[in-house]
């Protein structure tokens, strides 16, 4: 998925990084604490013994469910041909997010829509007359946020949608395996706010990736949680905008004291955090609050990063970055 903040290109420095200053990893409980996509948990699953990955959002729930917290193996190509294969149904997204809705949002194609619902209701179907598993129902709607992203009809984010189809939104929706790697056990995914997650969990490493800026990730993923919950309400305004949980990470008056209470709370001996130099905390407020509980020490790298051009949404231009991964291990 194009998400922002994602670490897949950063994921060999973190392992590097993190491997160089823990030593060996296969006995370690690594907790990534605001994950995402998923990506950090799971590139680090094969190399732990234990991941522990949460974030607040419920479309991150559902992904992570998926690719950290399933280990053993999925049956399910008979399933995704069935869904694939169903004749469109009228639902939720339709009537919503298409053209043809109430409210001629075209975040989808009204055929990717229709299919979206469908597709959707008969997982929920499933689920409800135990025709599926637990770990069946969350890799299906893994696999279905996924395809829906693909085809979305928005620059980068759901903020706002295309007045025109592109074309990769023009395609027909096709659901694809999302799959996982069957390593390890024992993994455990929460739904939680962070702050109060970190009083209930302990382990070795703790990884921090929260957000940085202003950006709330509940308002640019919104549709994603309109799909992963699948329950009605009254989109707001043209954009269809949902009820969303606004972090205080992403407030300047409040990261500072939020992001000390989840550093002093920590049960873990080593904690990483990564931030760029855009974030609201400047490298030397980060490196005061940390210091205060352990031995401090920073690692960066550069790397380019694409962000919308602020004339054209949809055009993208490189934009170099440094990522700071700022090292704890506690007292």
């Amino acid at each position: 998925m194009n998400y922002i903040g994602s670490k897949l290109k950063l994921s060999n420095f973190l392992v590097s990084t993190i491997r160089a200053t823990v030593g060996d990893l296969e006995e370690k409980i690594f907790c990534d604490i605001f994950a995402g996509t998923g990506i950090v948990g799971r590139t680090f699953k094969p190399l732990v013994k234990t991941v522990i990955a949460n974030d607040i959002e419920y479309y991150s729930y559902i992904l992570n469910r998926n690719y950290v917290g399933n280990y053993n193996s999925v049956i399910y190509e008979d399933l995704l041909n069935k869904l694939n294969t169903l004749k469109n149904d009228n639902g939720f997204m339709h009537e919503h997010y298409s053209r043809e809705g109430h409210g001629e949002r075209q975040y989808f194609s009204n055929e990717n829509a229709l299919k979206i619902d469908t597709i959707r209701q008969k997982i929920e179907e499933w689920k409800v007359e135990s025709r599926i598993d637990e770990d069946q129902y969350y890799f299906l709607l893994c696999s279905l946020i996924e395809a829906a992203d693909k085809v979305a009809n928005t620059a980068s984010v759901y903020g706002a949608y295309l007045k025109h189809l592109k074309k990769s939104a023009q395609k027909p929706m096709h659901l694809l395996p999302a799959s996982f790697d069957s390593v390890g056990e024992n993994h455990q995914v929460f739904n939680m706010d962070a702050n109060q997650l970190i009083k209930e969990i302990k382990g070795d490493i703790l990884y921090m990736d929260p957000p940085y800026n202003q950006r709330q990730y509940g308002a640019n993923y919104h549709i994603l949680n309109t799909i992963a919950e699948y329950k009605i309400f009254e989109p707001k305004g043209k954009t269809g905008l949902r009820a969303y949980i606004r972090s205080d990470y992403c407030k300047k008056s409040m990261v500072s004291e939020t992001f000390e209470s989840l550093i002093q709370s920590a049960d873990f001996q080593y904690i990483f955090l990564s931030y760029n130099n855009e974030g609201l905390m400047s490298e030397e407020e980060v490196k005061e609050i940390m210091s205060r509980y352990g031995h401090y020490s920073l690692a960066t790298t550069h790397y380019q990063r694409f962000k919308a051009d602020k004339t054209e949404n949809r055009h993208y231009k490189a934009d170099a970055t440094v990522e700071y991964l700022h090292i704890l291990k506690k007292y």
